[in-house]
């Protein structure tokens, strides 16, 4: 590799010097995605911009509000494994689990696998689905967004040069919330999915869905969420038969392109069946 290493002692000065360097200069958090795009070619960068130092970006901590905040440069592992993640939600600390290989999750880092932007990743999903927000610094400058506002297209997002993800903020369940992560996959379980499915349902005491948030990976250049079938769930009860009709309803919410790990009528076939999974495993825990 030939490039300029720089390690920044505070977020500012990252910030600046990611600006300064416009798009040739790129962020290394757990490195995990830059090695290899730049082994495949795919990434040639001037210089790179080490944030190993910037412990502000670590960590994992309850809100006052009884939501949950994870910081960019917190490994994937650490998130998996932290109790206040299985506490908050079972869900989301098997989606972070179900990243590649324990090898791989104790070096890649939240902001990391964001800023990747690769739309078969596992914690998108699941965090779009749990209503996660993002924080954003340029310098001094702080902003926030919607975690799915965040991605644009394959391996493109909505930050601009000198920007960093800060960490994500989870807001807490409401009551009788509860969520769950699907990932099919015909392969090893380490391989990317061939579609995943995260849920967010609650359901009233008389059996009718009140809330519903559906968000699915691998089936287009970013996360999808499946509004379709959100309204088709909220004020129903969740029979056999309304579930089945709501989760045919993603394929015409999704543009799944054909790839090694299935065709794209196969993934459209696939979504609905994991969707409908999905749902069922929630009405019936």
């Amino acid at each position: 590799m030939s490039f300029d290493y720089v390690v920044p002692g505070s977020l500012a000065e990252a910030s600046d010097l990611l600006a300064r360097g416009g798009p040739d200069a790129h962020a290394l958090a757990g490195g995990t995605a830059l090695v290899l795009m730049y082994k495949q070619g795919l990434l040639r960068p001037e210089k790179v911009v080490g944030l190993g130092r910037l412990a502000e970006l670590r960590g994992v901590r309850r809100l006052e509000d009884g939501g949950l905040w994870l910081g960019a440069m917190t490994t994937l592992r650490a998130i998996e494994t932290h109790p206040e993640v299985a506490a908050h939600s079972p869900a989301l600390a098997l989606a972070f689990a179900s990243v590649a290989t324990v090898r791989i999750r104790n070096q890649a880092t939240l902001g990391g696998n964001l800023a990747h932007a690769d739309p078969a990743q596992d914690p998108p999903p699941m965090l779009v689905a749990l209503d996660a927000t993002v924080e954003i610094a340029r310098g001094l400058t702080r902003r926030t967004l919607p975690l799915g506002e965040l991605f644009r297209d394959i391996f493109e997002t909505a930050l601009v040069p000198g920007e960093l993800i800060v960490g994500i903020r989870l807001p807490p369940l409401a009551p009788r919330a509860r969520a769950t992560y699907l990932k099919f996959l015909p392969r090893t379980e380490d391989d990317y999915a061939t579609v995943s499915v995260a849920v967010r349902l609650a359901v009233a005491e008389d059996g009718r869905c009140s809330d519903a948030r559906v968000c699915l990976g691998s089936v287009g250049s970013t996360p999808v969420r499946a509004r379709a079938v959100e309204r088709a769930l909220v004020g129903h009860a969740l029979t056999d038969h309304a579930i089945s009709d709501a989760a045919a309803l993603v394929a015409q919410e999704i543009d799944p392109l054909g790839d090694a790990r299935g065709s794209a009528a196969y993934k459209r076939e696939m979504a609905a069946v994991c969707t409908r999974r999905a749902i069922a495993t929630l009405r019936d825990a």
